[in-house]
């Protein structure tokens, strides 16, 4: 658990950001706007950003968590969403 801790937790941002109008939550991440500006701040804990992770995935249903996971988790390994890393190849 100490090594986990001691990892910087990454955004969650999957490079898909487009707001639903009438949910508030983005396509890609399904973060409030206050939210998004939330993970930027200096000063927020690794305790908060868990949390929200868990509070944003619960929002997800079907295909969006499923894109969402393995876009997240390549970006975790590899630094790049799948998402970004596709726009830049077709560059």
């Amino acid at each position: 658990l100490d090594s986990l801790m001691s990892n910087k937790i990454i955004s969650p941002c999957i490079s898909i950001c487009k707001t639903d109008p009438v949910t508030g939550y983005c396509y890609g991440c399904a973060r409030t706007e206050e939210e998004k500006k939330l993970w930027k701040d200096e000063k927020m804990n690794d305790e908060w950003k868990s949390k929200n992770l868990e509070d944003i995935t619960k929002r997800m249903r079907g295909w969006q968590l499923d894109t969402f996971q393995e876009s997240y988790n390549h970006k975790i390994n590899n630094g790049i969403s799948l998402f970004k890393k596709n726009l830049l190849e077709k560059k």
